[in-house]
């Protein structure tokens, strides 16, 4: 909590000299000289305690644009996603971006989509051996590296609470999605995108 201008005025009166040159009462031209070096030191406080909140990415508003340069926002993905994004994502990806350890299953992938504002789901292919049913379909070895992300064909984002007047009511599309699994996908694998 910061310290109010009465806080200062008390604290620089206290570190006055004893005695009548140094007089605390309210008229004093002393002390309104006071009033204003404690108006001033109350607005800095403030600022260093804005300062704090300014600290964390997921608080951050005079600072965002910084964080954003910092995390190396926004990124080709967020270009071929036309650069419309809200506040909101805009901040879950910085935040994504900062916290992220990353992953190679399913769910992380699912769980990743699912912070964009996608609903996804994954099928992963298996090659064909002598052990499967008759009906498994025939995959050679390659398909041990692929995976398929299943989406809706126009996923709609919708404006939230957490927008801003600037941000559109709603964006659609999948560009984002496949921009950013692609990027994170195994190197070693080869990713495909169904829509439904």
């Amino acid at each position: 909590m910061a310290l109010t201008d009465a806080d200062y005025l008390r604290q620089l009166q206290a570190l006055l000299p004893p005695g009548p040159a140094w007089p605390k009462d309210d008229a004093a031209s002393l002390t309104r000289l006071l009033t204003s070096l404690a108006q001033e030191l109350a607005r800095v406080d403030g600022r260093a305690l804005q300062l704090v909140e300014e600290a964390d990415p997921r608080a951050t508003a005079e600072l965002f644009a910084d964080w954003e340069r910092v995390a190396g926002l926004p990124d080709a993905c967020a270009v071929a996603f036309g650069g419309d994004q809200t506040v909101a994502q805009r901040r879950a990806a910085l935040v994504g971006r900062l916290t992220t350890l990353g992953g190679q299953s399913a769910a992380y992938f699912i769980g990743l989509a699912a912070a964009l504002g996608y609903a996804i789901t994954i099928s992963e292919f298996a090659e064909h051996s002598v052990n499967d049913d008759v009906e498994h379909l025939l995959y050679d070895n390659a398909w041990n590296f692929a995976w398929q992300v299943n989406a809706a064909l126009n996923t709609v984002i919708e404006l939230t609470v957490e927008g801003t007047v600037d941000d559109p009511l709603g964006a659609w599309g999948n560009a984002l999605l496949e921009c950013v699994i692609k990027r994170l996908a195994p190197a070693h694998t080869a990713v495909l995108f169904s829509y439904t």
